[in-house]
């Protein structure tokens, strides 16, 4: 079985809390995996994960974009998330951008894009994983995912799956040094081997943690997991 995205998972002081949360804002059932708390994703559609640990005040280097189908369902994503414990955030956006930035219970930064975005057609609710990256992270993720390229311009790259959905992108130069509180998650049949295959195309091999999970990083010097396929 090739390799397949998992979730990216987010440090959390209270996973049960935050996963909540995203349960809510996305329709979805928090579980018990991924090593904390997991919001099973689907053919199209990203998962997404919380685990614990302490959370520190540098900004997060991914966060998520919420797709809208029109003025009044972006304002109705707005004051559901609002109800749920979010909170408006300030990063610097102008008045005339339609997106509106959102910080979840714990911070975790999120935008709710305006309707009629292009980019994001037909992703559906979860449109975008937007992580800082350079553009060969984004080369490394398509190869290793097989996942085709849909974007491709100005040192940043954009991924996504042969039948839609969720797009992941990269925003190019300048990236902020990893601070380990997100980590994607990816599985595959065989572990080992295809940890080999990631390695060959520039991961590094860090360690095999006591359940089996091989820890690597990508060419961004970024920790990624890979466990074993259920």
């Amino acid at each position: 079985m090739p390799l397949r995205f998992l979730a990216v998972s987010f440090a959390s002081q209270d996973p049960e809390r935050v996963g909540a949360f995203w349960g809510a804002m996305l329709g979805r059932d928090p579980t018990t995996g991924a090593g904390g708390i997991l919001l099973a994703g689907s053919a199209t559609q990203c998962g997404l994960a919380f685990h614990k640990a302490s959370r520190t005040d540098v900004p997060g280097r991914v966060h998520l974009h919420l797709t809208s189908d029109s003025a009044a369902a972006q304002q109705a994503t707005v004051e559901r998330a609002i109800g749920l414990g979010a909170r408006y955030l300030d990063v610097g956006q102008r008045p005339e951008e339609g997106h509106i930035v959102l910080g979840d219970p714990e911070g975790n930064a999120f935008c709710v894009i305006e309707p009629h975005n292009n980019y994001l057609a037909g992703t559906g609710f979860l449109g975008e994983l937007a992580c800082d990256g350079t553009r060969e992270v984004g080369l490394f993720w398509s190869a290793a995912l097989d996942w085709p390229l849909v974007w491709d311009q100005d040192e940043e790259t954009a991924i996504q799956s042969p039948v839609g959905g969720t797009k992941i992108a990269w925003g190019g130069p300048p990236v902020a040094p990893p601070d380990g509180g997100e980590h994607f998650i990816v599985t595959a049949s065989d572990p080992a081997r295809e940890a080999e295959r990631l390695s060959s195309l520039g991961a590094e091999i860090l360690a095999e943690n006591p359940t089996g999970a091989i820890e690597l990083t990508d060419t961004d010097g970024t920790r990624f997991v890979l466990m074993r396929e259920e």
